[in-house]
């Protein structure tokens, strides 16, 4: 696990400067806390700072092939690099080292760029291949590794594993992208590929990119999709059966290290479930690691605590102060962009306390997006029984009109918060479920914006970021197309994005198996009616784990990683976020409605309504702001 970071002169053979590739790189040294190095040639530099897991003397980067014509950085782990690399002997390759990197050096010379389809694991890596004067960047199916990108005015094209690492360039223009602000407000999180700036992207998930001397950047190539192609004739007793062992076999796939291993445990479905996988692989108990929230409605640690007495892991658990809210201006320089997940800083202090004890640690995130696990899901499928009965042509001023008649009732009972549904019933599926999932939806966007920024919008929503993905789905059904959206919006933009930076901000890998790209694929081709069945997600899941697990973990409500949002922004946030939300500089920006901060603020703080999520967001903007100075804002 690593960082990495490179510029590559598209126009060929200028010198690059030493000492600003050192800066990139050092960026990022937290990341990789053990050894880095450089590399330049005329047109060419990389860096890399080095988290060493597998083949620990030997996996220095950037790594050659024998006759260093060829040169990879790389970010990840290549879980099936034994099999490879016997392959690729077989073929003639001779290697030097027993690191998983080689392989990929030795697979692009054999494959060229079909060379990431096979590769099964957790990857971003660029290789310049000087006989063909090429430069070949690659991001794993999923997302679960980032890859930043940009052209600077001069022609150089650099890129790095976090944005920080382009932030460090003098001559990137830091002007901030309107688009991705009403994204952000919008989901929570800059979806790719998009940053918070114009000048920078993210490569997307299962996409290459391949630059050629004097040839202008070209699109990125995508390699992989989520197939969702049925599976015929199984019966529910079949994918328990199949289930389990696929479950087994990726789990298993994500053991290999040459370093202290573990898992994190919350007690949930997910998490549990890999922990009892791995018990049943190895013969050494497993690490375990959880933390306890000193307030019980926040605490699951008596549900972790049962799985590891279950399984007799080495279980380390430590409470954390639910008031735990000092983390604000860490996170925005973890994330170098908006980012708006509070559990952000419970997920920080997990990966604080597994670094204590091992440098691997396995999550179950993933679980949700594979098995239709989220309560929106169950929400978005009784919309959408209710949008077959009647055309859109009736649904849409029908149900538009009681969305707007309706009062927004935070402090109501949920039966009788309609207002939402009907906004979302008078959609069709794929604005109702952007509807749902937003974290300010179109209605607060529109008052929390100045007249003057919306109209540099020019009438975009970010709804169109889903809109694009529903267009390219491979599946018509429902529930397969609304967790199609999650798996190219919200896994890769958000729980992915906060895994990555909270471990690496501790020098932690975090693998997740569930996330194996095998896995997700035969997942994705189970019937919609086997993963949320009579209103209960993750059907099959659960009925596969039974001989694993015991129902109070299978059955009991979901909780979610969760803090006390609301309480904090009317106790001991209120003055900070108060500063924050009407803090002059953030005016300046242009982007917002001072009018409608201070009512939010107003109306927060007297209870007479929940403005929480949509304070945070701002407070979590302000705080970018400040990390990235004036001329962010400008």
């Amino acid at each position: 696990m690593c960082g990495i970071v490179g510029i590559f002169d598209m126009q060929g053979g200028r010198t690059i400067d030493r000492d600003l590739l050192h800066r990139m790189n050092e960026s990022q040294f937290h990341r990789g806390p053990v050894e880095g190095d450089l590399h330049l040639e005329p047109g060419l530099a990389f860096g890399h700072r080095r988290l060493s897991i597998i083949a620990l003397e030997a996996g220095l980067q950037p790594l050659f092939n024998e006759d260093d014509s060829i040169a990879l950085v790389f970010n990840g782990e290549i879980y099936n690099f034994r099999e490879l690399r016997t392959e690729l002997q077989g073929l003639g390759h001779t290697f030097r080292t027993p690191s998983d990197s080689e392989t990929i050096v030795h697979a692009w010379e054999q494959w060229g760029e079909d060379c990431v389809t096979h590769l099964r694991g957790m990857f971003a890596f660029a290789i310049w291949d000087r006989p063909r004067r090429t430069l070949f960047l690659a991001r794993d199916r999923i997302g679960i590794k980032p890859m930043h990108y940009a052209v600077l005015p001069d022609g150089m094209f650099a890129f790095g594993s976090e944005l920080k690492s382009l932030l460090s360039l003098p001559n990137l223009k830091r002007e901030i992208d309107p688009l991705a602000v009403e994204e952000y407000f919008a989901y929570g999180y800059v979806p790719e590929p998009r940053t918070i700036f114009t000048s920078a992207h993210k490569l997307l998930p299962g996409h290459t990119l391949t630059l050629r001397v004097g040839q202008p950047l070209p699109k990125s190539k995508q390699f992989w999709d989520v197939p969702f192609k049925p599976h015929l004739g199984m019966t529910d007793r079949d994918i328990e059966g199949e289930l389990v062992v696929r479950l087994r076999e990726a789990v298993e796939s994500h053991l290999i290290a040459d370093v202290p291993l573990g898992a994190f445990l919350s007690g949930g479905v997910d998490s549990s479930a890999i922990v009892a996988m791995m018990a049943g692989i190895g013969s050494e108990p497993v690490n375990t690691c959880s933390i306890a929230f000193n307030d019980p409605a926040f605490d699951e640690s008596d549900y972790a605590r049962q799985v590891a007495e279950r399984y007799r892991t080495n279980h380390q658990c430590e409470t954390v102060d639910k008031d735990d809210y000092g983390l604000l201006d860490t996170l925005a320089a973890l994330y170098d962009e908006p980012y708006a997940d509070s559990s952000a800083i419970p997920t920080y202090r997990v990966c604080q306390l597994a670094r204590k004890r091992v440098t691997v640690a396995l999550s179950g995130d993933g679980g949700d997006e594979n098995f239709a696990g989220y309560r929106r899901h169950r929400m978005a499928m009784g919309e959408e029984r209710v949008r077959s009965m009647l055309p859109l042509a009736v649904r849409k001023p029908v149900f538009g009109l009681l969305g707007k008649a309706y009062p927004k009732a935070d402090w109501a009972p949920r039966v009788f918060r309609a207002k939402t549904t009907f906004e979302a019933l008078a959609r069709d599926l794929t604005e109702g479920y952007f509807h749902g999932v937003s974290i300010n939806n179109d209605r607060v966007r529109s008052q929390l914006f100045s007249e003057s920024f919306r109209q540099r919008l020019q009438g975009y929503r970010a709804v169109e970021v889903m809109r694009g993905y529903a267009a390219q789905s491979p599946t018509d059904d429902p529930l397969s197309l609304i967790q199609y959206l999650d798996m190219k919006t919200y896994l890769p933009g958000d729980i992915l994005t906060k895994v990555d930076r909270a471990s690496m901000a501790h020098a932690l890998e975090v693998r997740v198996p569930l996330l194996d790209h095998q896995f997700v694929e035969w997942v994705s081709g189970l019937p919609s009616t086997s993963k949320l069945r009579n209103g209960e997600g993750k059907h099959i899941f659960k009925k596969a784990l039974q001989p694993y697990l015991s129902d109070d973990i299978l059955y009991r409500k979901k909780q979610g990683f969760s803090i006390p949002l609301a309480a904090w922004l009317r106790g001991p946030l209120l003055e900070s976020m108060r500063r924050a939300v009407l803090n002059p500089a953030l005016l300046d920006t242009g982007i917002f409605n001072a009018g409608y901060l201070k009512q939010m603020v107003d109306e927060h703080q007297a209870r007479t309504k929940d403005h929480s999520t949509a304070l945070w967001s701002v407070l979590m903007f302000d705080a970018f702001l400040r990390k990235n100075g004036a001329a962010a804002a400008a």
